[in-house]
């Protein structure tokens, strides 16, 4: 049975992101320890002060650079039943030292699911092969985000391909977890709305910087709340069933007209709420959505739900007043 339960420990990499300080917050509220990595002292700092009230709950580990071999060694050894986010470089730590590791969940994206070249309802036996293909094709020559996909496919494939490898010789198994955009309000530390990640800062400059044309706003994707993302690699944790599973986590598709519509929809108070861009009023209402995901199994194994559109827009917006984004 690969499942853990309140008060045992969880290992979360990169613990000072954008979705990963979300993790470690929600397994901390529901009783687990946690141990994040972080690659500087420095990065730490905030994280001790963020989660001081935890006490001995929270500790964390400097891991200077994942990619190099045995980078997470130390501290999957000292584990005993680390939930983990991260790639083949930790599974090989887990492989090396967790004997007693029940399980391992991975964050990967629906980038490793399709290139939404084309249309089509998409599920978990979709891979992404096209990006894959050009990058061998064009090198660095390819797209930025052709790049982005590529790298996303091949982390996931490389995860599945060592898991598969070595199954009979460990003690844990693989889960992984395939998000769309994550949206939604930051917990970790932001000196400015310019130390935004990519998705996020994509959001805030739709919703409240503005000036896009018309035809990237009837443009999209999907989307989940990051909170959802936390509370996925939760239950991803806590469920027999989600051992050996590929699983998208996504809310709905979107374009990005939608949110400037939503954010303008909201009722009173939302400071500096007349200063929102309008975008092009109605445009939502004749665009078609850019993609559709078959989501009924993140159901079925975690039995996930999600925020929607005016939630994650009203809790977005408020944080970022408080911050004096705009």
């Amino acid at each position: 049975m690969h499942t853990i339960s309140s008060g045992d420990k969880v290992l979360v990499t990169g613990a000072n992101g954008f979705i990963a300080m979300w993790i470690v917050r929600k397994l901390l509220e529901k009783g687990y320890a946690v141990r994040g990595t972080v690659r500087s002292a420095d990065k730490a700092k905030y994280l001790e002060e963020y989660f001081k009230a935890y006490g001995h709950k929270f500790e964390f580990m400097i891991v200077e650079d994942i990619a190099k071999s045995g980078a997470f060694d130390e501290a999957v050894k000292e584990l005993l039943e680390p939930a983990v986010n991260g790639t083949v470089g930790i599974l090989k730590s887990a492989l090396a030292y967790g004997q007693e590791v029940k399980r391992v969940v991975v964050i990967s994206s629906v980038a490793a699911v399709s290139d939404f070249s084309v249309y089509k309802l998409l599920n978990e036996d979709d891979w992404n092969e096209p990006s894959v293909i050009e990058i061998k094709e064009k090198g660095a020559d390819a797209a930025g985000y052709v790049k982005y996909y590529a790298s996303k496919t091949a982390a996931e494939r490389a995860a599945w391909q060592f898991y598969e490898d070595n199954k009979t010789g460990i003690s844990w198994d693989l889960s992984v977890l395939n998000p769309s955009y994550v949206f939604g309000p930051p917990v970790h530390e932001l000196k400015s709305s310019d130390a935004l990640g990519t998705s996020l800062r994509l959001w805030y400059d739709v919703v409240v910087v503005g000036g896009q044309t018309e035809d990237f706003l009837k443009t999209g994707l999907a989307f989940i709340d990051v909170r959802d993302v936390a509370e996925a690699n939760v239950l991803a944790l806590e469920n027999e069933a989600a051992g050996g599973e590929r699983i998208i986590i996504s809310a709905g598709p979107f374009i990005w007209q939608q949110w400037v519509d939503v954010a303008n929809s909201l009722s009173l108070p939302i400071p500096s709420h007349s200063k929102l861009p309008i975008g092009y009023p109605g445009l939502a209402d004749t665009a078609k959505l850019p993609v559709e995901f078959d989501t009924r199994k993140a159901a079925r194994i975690l039995g996930l739900t999600y925020l929607n559109q005016e939630q994650v827009t009203r809790d977005s917006l408020t944080d970022f007043v408080k911050r004096g984004w705009y």
